[in-house]
C-alpha cells in the first residue's frame, strides 16, 4: 500500500483524516508550512511522517510529495486571496506528476456551480460560477481534470457543503456553539430560516479515504452532502438546548456585511458568497453512496451536542 500525503494537513479535515488513517493502521505523511504546528498536531503519532513545504518553491513541493502514491489536497488560502487557488494547484500538479504520484484527490466546494438551477443538485449540474471565488475554484478543478484526461495522473474531486465539528473554529456555526457553551451573543449571517446543510467533519475522513482507494472514483467529481436539510435557526436552537441557555443571537444580512466589510476585509469578501444563504444549494450524494456502498452521517442533534460539549470542556 502506497503512503498517503495530506497536503495542507493542519486544518480540521486534515486532522480528521490523520485520525482515521491512524485508526486504520496506515502510515501517512502530513505536509504543511509550519514545522511547529505539524509537530504539535501530529508529532505524537508514530504512523505520521512530518514534512514542510514552501508552495513558492517547486523543488520544495516535489520533495514534500516524493515517495507517496496518493495525494489528498486540502490547501486553503486566505479568503481575500482566492487567485492563489489555481496557481497553487498548477504548481502542486506539476510536482506530483514529476515525482510519480498516482492519485490526486481534491477536497472541494460548491462554489464552481454558481446559483443552484435545481434542488437537489446532482453531479450533472453545470459549473457556471457567477462569483470570482467560484471562477477561481473552477479553474483549480479544471487543471486537475485536464491532467487526469491527459493520463498524467488520476484525479477526482469531492464536493462538501459548509462543515462543522468539535474544534472546527472556522465553521459557519462556531460562534453559535461558543455562545451556547460559554455565554455571550452569537453572530449569525441571515436569513437563518432557509434550508441549508452542513457536513460533520469527522464523517468526511472515511469517505475521502474510501473514495481515494476506489478505482472508479477518478476523472470526475462527487458529492458528500450533509445529514439532510436543516436551517441555521434549528442548529442554533439545538446548540442552546444542550446547555439550557436561552438563545442569544443577532443576525446580519447582506447590507450589514457590506458595512462591516468597510472595516473588515474578510467580511467584505463574504458579500459575494451571500447568495448561498438566500438561494440554498442542497446536494444529492446518491451517486457517491452507490459507489462506496453507503455513507455514514452523524445526525445534526448529535453533532451539535458534541460541538457544544467540546467547547464546555475547553472553557
Amino acid at each position: 500500500m502506497t503512503k498517503t500525503a495530506l497536503l495542507g494537513a493542519a486544518g480540521a479535515i486534515g486532522k480528521s483524516l490523520a485520525h482515521e488513517l491512524r485508526a486504520r493502521g496506515q502510515e501517512y505523511r502530513v505536509v504543511g508550512r509550519n514545522a511547529g504546528s505539524l509537530e504539535k498536531s501530529f508529532g505524537g503519532d508514530p504512523l505520521a511522517e512530518l514534512r514542510t513545504w514552501n508552495p513558492d518553491d517547486p523543488a520544495s513541493i516535489r520533495e514534500a510529495l516524493r515517495g507517496t502514491g496518493t495525494l489528498i489536497y486540502l490547501v486553503g488560502v486566505p479568503y481575500d486571496q482566492f487567485h492563489l487557488h489555481p496557481i497553487l494547484m498548477e504548481r502542486t500538479l506539476e510536482a506530483a506528476i514529476a515525482v510519480g504520484v498516482k492519485n490526486f484527490v481534491l477536497v472541494g466546494t460548491v462554489y464552481p456551480y454558481g446559483r443552484a438551477q435545481a434542488t437537489p443538485v446532482t453531479e450533472s449540474h453545470p459549473r457556471e460560477p457567477h462569483t470570482y471565488k467560484g471562477r477561481m475554484r473552477k479553474q483549480q478543478e479544471d487543471l486537475l481534470l485536464a491532467a487526469d484526461a491527459a493520463g498524467k495522473i488520476r484525479g477526482t474531486i469531492l464536493r462538501l457543503p459548509d462543515f462543522y465539528g468539535p474544534g472546527v473554529d472556522r465553521s459557519f456555526l462556531h460562534g453559535v456553539f461558543l455562545a451556547a457553551a460559554q455565554g455571550g451573543k452569537a453572530d449569525m449571517i441571515g436569513p437563518i430560516d432557509l434550508p441549508h446543510e452542513f457536513v460533520y467533519v469527522p464523517d468526511t475522513a472515511p469517505v475521502i479515504l474510501d473514495l481515494a482507494a476506489h478505482p472508479g472514483a477518478y476523472g470526475q467529481w462527487w458529492h458528500f452532502a450533509g445529514a439532510g436539510a436543516t436551517t441555521q435557526r434549528e442548529m442554533m436552537e439545538a446548540a442552546f438546548a444542550v446547555t439550557g441557555r436561552k438563545p442569544n443571537y443577532r443576525v446580519a444580512g447582506k447590507f450589514a456585511l457590506r458595512l462591516i466589510g468597510l472595516f473588515n476585509p474578510i467580511m467584505k469578501e463574504m458579500v459575494e458568497m451571500h447568495y448561498l444563504v438566500t438561494q440554498p444549494l442542497l446536494m444529492d450524494d446518491r451517486a457517491l453512496a452507490e459507489l462506496l456502498g453507503g455513507l455514514k452521517k452523524t445526525p445534526y442533534a448529535e453533532g451539535v451536542r458534541r460541538c457544544v460539549e467540546a467547547l464546555r470542556k475547553a472553557d
